[in-house]
């Protein structure tokens, strides 16, 4: 991306190149489900790390986004989103969630502008007014609301007694106002060494990103047929002889009416579910890739603490 030329550099003693006087920090974007968050880390990062559908509560675990503004790394952090938990996978998320605010030194509190103050909304505010965090609001979606209301929005937010550093309007589809956000995101955070090398865009693995590639697929091909409860684990990543890769794929759902809803009549959904995953899986991995998927019942998962784990959630009491 843009911010990532022009940057003067120091040799270190393991002989690779960084830049001087370099500045760091991470981000953490919060907001109820839906408000835009990982299509924002997205934009900002330039590519994608952060799977987008429209389902509710699509991002489960936090995934770090990485981009360079002049000589500032920025670590994004994407959160779930925080909403009034009901099951144990939805208080692990918010839990989640609150956890990636309090280790950030910023928190994007982003919100969908055309939706309006909702009672998430409201909760989150009230949460933020305590806990001391350098707070930006971004006001999401601009594209899609009259001036008029934006304005008085802008000014009900900030009359509620938590003091925002900043306020953006912005458009993570389309970009307006992203430039000025990282560009003042890369003078706000403090002086400090890379977190990572520069040309990472994200911390998480390439088996774990392929995961969620597919189940972002998933979802958009079912997105009102299939339940909340379902999951993705690549099983088998294995290099072939003529350079390509090899990977198996279980799609975990929770009933066997289930299983058939995903298979789809004569294997027609789950191939194309299959073809649409591994085109973004090569891109992603930069490597030809055959992909098979298998789909399986694992009754309950949401009470087994190894799949949190494997999720990188809190399986909590």
């Amino acid at each position: 991306m843009e911010g990532r030329r022009g940057v003067s550099e120091t040799e270190n003693p393991g002989g690779s190149t960084l830049p001087s006087d370099t500045h760091s920090g991470f981000v953490a974007l919060l907001g109820a489900p839906n408000a835009g968050k990982s299509t924002l880390v997205n934009q900002l990062v330039g590519t994608k790390v952060s799977i987008v559908t429209h389902k509710v509560q699509t991002t489960r675990a936090l995934v770090r986004g990485i981009a360079i503004e002049n000589r500032t790394q920025i670590v994004f952090v994407d959160a779930p989103g925080v909403f009034k938990p009901k099951r144990r996978l939805d208080r692990a998320m918010v839990r989640t969630a609150w956890s990636g605010a309090k280790d950030a030194d910023i928190v994007l509190f982003i919100m969908d502008a055309e939706r309006g103050v909702s009672e998430d909304v409201e909760s989150i505010l009230g949460r933020l007014k305590d806990g001391g965090d350098r707070v930006v609001l971004l006001l999401n979606k601009i594209d899609r609301i009259e001036r008029e209301k934006l304005l008085a929005l802008t000014q009900d937010l900030t009359s509620r007694g938590l003091e925002f550093e900043r306020v953006f309007m912005i458009s993570a589809l389309n970009g307006s106002g992203c430039k000025d956000l990282l560009k003042w995101l890369g003078d706000a955070l403090p002086e400090g060494p890379w977190y990572y090398p520069e040309d990472q865009i994200t911390d998480l693995p390439i088996r774990q990103l392929a995961a969620e590639i597919t189940r972002e697929k998933l979802f958009l091909r079912l997105h009102q047929e299939l339940p909340y409860a379902s999951t993705v684990e690549t099983e088998l990543w294995k290099r072939q002889p003529d350079g390509s890769v090899r990977i198996e794929q279980t799609i975990y759902v929770e009933r066997d009416s289930q299983k058939k809803i995903v298979i789809g009549h004569k294997g027609e959904t789950i191939k194309a579910i299959g073809q649409a995953a591994r085109i973004e899986i090569t891109e992603a991995a930069e490597e030809k890739v055959h992909l098979f998927l298998f789909v399986k019942v694992r009754e309950n998962w949401g009470d087994d603490p190894d799949r949190y784990r494997e999720m990188g959630l809190d399986f909590g009491g």
